[in-house]
């Protein structure tokens, strides 16, 4: 939607469909904030260890590369449904009326294509790196302190699964605003 702009609920199935998806993607934001706190502790930790007791924290860079994803993705659902993750509106943003629905309506259905082939890659990506035959069920690990990889890489594909549903909600919503000139 170009700029923030506050989402129409109404008793429609579509708005339903939305109130039902805002909890899982606040409960995604929150674990990504929790996850950005945690590194600060941990940056802290590591710094007051190195400077003053001549021991940083072990295997600090494999705990940052960890949470990378659920700092960098776990979030952003959430606020493509505000509109306030960033993009270039300045062309849509002098649009109204039913050219502004079309434009985001296609904007939105581009976005789905790339964000579900990107899904199943990062799916594809998480299924290499998970062995429960081997010890941790991980076939690959962290360099320092042998943390398995694929928690880290199950977080993308669940978190653009939940950017696909939202983004499924707004094609539906861009388009019915076209077609009925909301």
């Amino acid at each position: 939607m170009a700029g923030s702009a506050a989402v129409l609920e109404d008793s429609s199935l579509l708005s339903r469909l939305d109130r039902a998806l805002l909890p899982l993607e606040r409960f995604c934001a929150l674990l990504s904030g929790i996850a950005i706190f945690s590194l600060m502790f941990l940056a802290v930790y590591s710094v007051t260890g190195r400077k003053f007791f001549a021991s940083p924290l072990m295997g600090y860079v494999d705990y940052i590369e960890a949470a990378m994803p659920i700092i960098a993705i776990m979030g952003i659902s959430y606020v493509q449904r505000d509109g306030t993750h960033v993009r270039m509106d300045m062309f849509i943003g002098a649009l109204k009326g039913r050219a502004l629905w079309f434009f985001e309506f296609v904007s939105v259905l581009l976005i789905l294509v790339l964000i579900t082939l990107l899904t199943w890659g990062a799916w594809e990506h998480f299924g290499r790196s998970f062995d429960c035959a081997r010890p941790l069920c991980s076939r690959d690990s962290s360099i320092d302190v042998g943390l398995p990889t694929w928690p880290s890489k199950l977080i993308v594909p669940v978190a653009f699964a939940v950017l696909v549903a939202r983004l499924l909600l707004q094609a539906v919503g861009y388009g019915r605003a076209f077609v009925l000139g909301l």
